[in-house]
């Protein structure tokens, strides 16, 4: 199909009224539309939105019934949303990731296709929950729905500071952004909307829409242009939602003609196995480690998070490299990875992720490296990533054992997750065609370490391929192109969910994984094994 962006403009040349041609102003222009439209659109529903009607009608006949009609391009009709007296050199739109922590957004051209600018900010429902289960239980509060319309409420505010923001940037007025696209979990689309998010953590945990219609995004407070379109990727279910929608829509993975993997880690690991004739999927609780969720100094991918880390075997020094190259403040997931690899590879941290202090054969500098960094801390042992005097906070970066005790768990349940999946429909990983890894976990993530470590299975660096925010990515694509608006809607249909919370053969799995690289070091043939 040919590309459709959601909103175009045509020119219109219509013929002025005359007493021997008294047609009305709006039909003039409709007659004057249709006629410039081909297939397929020339068979849909032409309309003009009650709203905009007086509008439309006196910028029509001010511009002499000669100008550019705005059209939003649904499925089954299209709204003329506007009309503009000359010719504009942009037609401004907007992608969202509907994060639960963060939202982050590009305002794109749906003229040129190009990127006019890109920006995040912190979800204003923080406030009243960190999680996606306290926001729900906080939108019962009173029982009178004003939980439910706070949480709307914060959400509505963030996306008109970040619509403000970027706007801003390019000297656009944001009353001229046309439409919207919204990829997010299926939580966040309910509290968006200001639909009771109540039955999606009870039992059979249905939730009250998966794929709603476009809705102006007027209705719900946003401040773009009067008509302009929400259109919000479809979920599948409570816990699979538009966002892994989007990641398969930005990798391919449902038109791939061979097997391939895609691999989104924040709150929770998701993953998605399949091509274009099948798709399976599922969810777990791997993500939090990575994300700061656990590691008393773990932290998003962020300024002054290390995201690398290296022990020079040769000279024992460490070698840290942060966001942005500042001080550092923390240590996010790809930095974690490191850390622990490397800690291994040092034989610092043996195959049960436990700290040791010596080792058999050890040089006068190895050990020099060890008692300068590996320290005694309220009773338990701390591995020192940055010293106080070096640190970009008031405290020294530090990975405890109880920090890597909660990163073997992270890890052992991301392979459990990823060989619990492959299972099910006997797909061995040497036939993966390509991983795709999802997020700021795939874009700082070193492939290398989280195979040393046994979170990933051990394949050809080239078959791993990150891809930066996918959602974000689904949601611009979903503005340009109606193919892929058709898409999202037909991967529900194909996708299988395997619930892994009563799935005993991932129980076992998760055990087995509990080592570095494994329990069975033969399935991580590239990594060393120290006794």
């Amino acid at each position: 199909m040919k590309t459709l962006p959601l909103v175009t403009i045509i020119e219109v040349q219509a013929t002025a009224p005359s007493l021997h041609d008294n047609t009305a102003d709006l039909d003039r222009l409709k007659n004057g539309v249709r006629a410039l439209l081909s297939r397929p659109l020339s068979e849909r529903n032409l309309c003009i939105p009650y709203k905009c009607m007086g509008r439309v009608a006196a910028a029509f006949r001010a511009g002499g019934f000669r100008g550019y009609a705005v059209l939003s391009i649904l499925p089954w009709q299209l709204d003329i949303i506007d009309f503009l007296p000359e010719k504009t050199d942009y037609l401004p739109a907007l992608a969202l990731d509907l994060g639960t922590t963060h939202l982050e957004a590009t305002l794109v051209d749906l003229l040129t296709g190009k990127t006019l600018a890109h920006g995040h900010i912190v979800n204003r429902q923080i406030e009243f929950g960190t999680d996606i289960l306290s926001r729900i239980h906080f939108a019962e509060r009173g029982g009178d729905g004003s939980g439910l319309e706070l949480l709307q409420r914060a959400i509505v505010e963030s996306i008109n500071e970040l619509a403000g923001e970027l706007v801003s940037q390019v000297d656009i007025p944001v009353q001229e952004v046309y439409a919207l696209a919204v990829s997010g979990n299926t939580t966040m689309v309910h509290l968006l909307l200001g639909i009771n998010p109540y039955h999606i953590c009870r039992e059979p945990y249905i939730p009250l829409v998966n794929d709603p219609d476009p809705v102006l995004s007027s209705e719900i407070g946003l401040e773009l242009h009067p008509q302009a379109l929400a259109w919000v990727l479809p979920s599948i279910g409570s816990y699979f939602g538009g966002d892994l929608i989007s990641g398969i829509l930005a990798s391919g993975l449902d038109q791939a003609e061979h097997t391939s993997m895609l691999i989104d880690v924040g709150t929770n690991a998701e993953v998605v196995l399949g091509n274009r004739e099948w798709l399976i999927a599922c969810a777990g609780a791997a993500g939090p480690a990575l994300e700061g969720g656990v590691a008393k100094m773990g932290m998003r991918a962020g300024a002054g998070a290390v995201e690398h880390v290296k022990i020079d075997h040769d000279s024992w020094q460490l070698k840290v490299q942060t966001i942005d190259n500042v001080p550092a403040v923390g240590i996010c997931g790809s930095g974690l990875i490191d850390l622990v690899a490397e800690l291994y590879l040092a034989r610092i941290v043996d195959l049960r992720g436990k700290f040791q202090d010596e080792f058999t054969g050890q040089s006068p500098e190895q050990r020099a490296f060890v008692r300068e960094h590996l320290v005694d801390l309220d009773g338990e042992k701390a591995f020192i990533v940055i010293p106080l005097e070096e640190s970009g906070t008031d405290a020294p970066v530090l990975l405890t054992q109880i920090d890597l005790d909660a990163m073997m768990r992270s890890k052992a349940a991301m392979y459990a997750i990823l060989t619990t999946l492959t299972g099910q429909v006997g797909v061995e990983f040497g036939e993966l065609e390509r991983i795709y890894v999802a997020g700021a976990f795939g874009r700082h993530i070193d492939p290398r370490q989280a195979i040393t470590l046994g979170m990933l299975p051990d394949l050809e660096l080239e078959t791993y391929k990150g891809i930066g925010n996918s959602s974000l990515h689904g949601a611009e694509q979903i503005l340009f192109d109606e193919e892929a608006r058709l898409r999202a809607r037909d991967i529900g249909q194909k996708i299988t969910y395997i619930e892994l919370n009563v799935n005993q053969d991932f129980m076992i799995r998760f055990s087995g994984s509990r080592f570095i690289p494994h329990t069975d070091p033969k399935v991580f043939p590239s990594v060393p094994v120290f006794s």
